[in-house]
């Protein structure tokens, strides 16, 4: 019997997308033929060995909207010369050529919301792209018949706006990724994974470290603010408690998670994208039995209303953040607790049980 052939659409450089890898390994073990194409960056490392294939377009353009036309239109070219029997768009900015194409060419269409993208906080803050993005999205997803998405909020949200079903397949790590031969280090250590972008409550974590003194901050990652977090950790004078850990592999970080004290997902009350988001972290810090520090959100309420494995926090003020810290960090006791709650929920919250989800979703668009 023939494989079905997947090519799944994302416009990073493949290398850290652990959502992805775990889509595409999942279905490359259950009988599909599987292609990720994302595009290559000045900076991209060497792509890792996958039982999947991969394609890193080249663009000329490495930023704003010149490179957005330039890689839609590249990836439209690279669609139409490729045989597949479904195309699945990861977020608006991969759906037009993909939407273009399965037309053309009378094949499956399906679509993955990472997030709200019309609300993330680059595009509301300019109106005219994010005009834009609402005419991609209001032409493209009440059209296409297979959606899903990474939250029950957002699920609901996008089934609002756009009166398409989205099913939810939650980014959940493998239960056997924990790292147990890890050496502890002798102190505290608050660890934030992800990029380094505006709205994740990363300055406002450095200033609450000027008055935490037992433990250092861990940033893993990079982004927009990665100069100036840097220059902001010097003139606070708190270098020897901030840690800039760069980018790290998956298997890098998973031996890093482990190690980590606290874990911190802190974002701003400034768009619907963060209010109505459930991040890679939250669960990433679960396997690796760390109590986590979220945001008083949708998606945080219900996860820690099903298993208490962290403290949810109502604003980014300084006050709050050092007063929550030094919660977990001297009450032993409700630590503990909390760690106990993970080393449980990390026996159901993982990709195996999610993969049952997206096994049966592309089982139903072949049947």
């Amino acid at each position: 019997m023939k494989k079905p052939k997947i090519i799944f659409t994302v416009i990073n450089d493949l290398t850290y997308d652990q959502r992805m890898i775990r889509i595409c390994k999942s279905l490359v073990n259950n009988n599909y033929e599987v292609l990720l194409v994302g595009r290559k960056l000045a900076k991209s490392k060497s792509l890792q060995s996958q039982p999947f294939q991969q394609k890193r377009l080249n663009c000329f353009f490495q930023k704003g909207k010149f490179f957005y036309l330039e890689y839609n239109l590249r990836l439209l070219f690279f669609l139409w010369k490729k045989k597949f029997d479904a195309v699945c768009a990861i977020d608006l900015d991969t759906i037009l050529p993909a939407y273009y194409v399965s037309r053309w060419k009378g094949k499956k269409l399906v679509y993955d919301a990472h997030e709200y993208f019309t609300e993330v906080p680059e595009v509301i803050e300019r109106p005219l792209v994010k005009n834009i993005w609402e005419w991609v999205g209001r032409k493209t997803i009440p059209t296409c018949a297979y959606c899903y998405t990474v939250g029950h909020s957002l699920a609901e949200v996008l089934k609002e706006k756009y009166g398409t079903h989205f099913e939810v397949i939650r980014n959940m790590p493998e239960m056997n990724e924990l790292k147990k031969e890890i050496s502890l280090p002798q102190k505290h250590i608050i660890l934030y994974q992800g990029a380094l972008n505006v709205g994740r409550g990363l300055e406002e974590i450095l200033d609450a470290m000027t008055e935490i003194h037992e433990a250092e901050l861990w940033l893993a990652g990079e982004g927009d603010l990665s100069n100036f977090l840097r220059e902001k950790t010097i003139q606070l004078q708190i270098e020897n408690k901030v840690k800039f850990l760069g980018y790290l592999l998956p298997e890098e970080l998973r031996k890093i998670t482990p190690q980590a004290t606290i874990g911190i997902n802190l974002l701003k009350n400034n768009s619907l994208n963060y209010y109505y988001s459930l991040a890679n972290k939250t669960f990433d810090f679960v396997q690796a039995e760390v109590p986590g520090i979220h945001m008083n959100f949708p998606e945080y309420q219900k996860l820690i209303k099903e298993k208490e494995v962290g403290i949810l926090i109502d604003d980014l003020k300084k006050e709050t953040i050092v007063k929550t810290v030094n919660v977990l960090l001297q009450d032993t006791v409700f630590y503990k607790k909390l760690k106990d709650n993970c080393r449980e929920a990390r026996k159901t919250w993982t990709w195996e049980k999610e993969e049952m989800k997206l096994l049966k979703f592309y089982e139903r668009i072949f049947r």
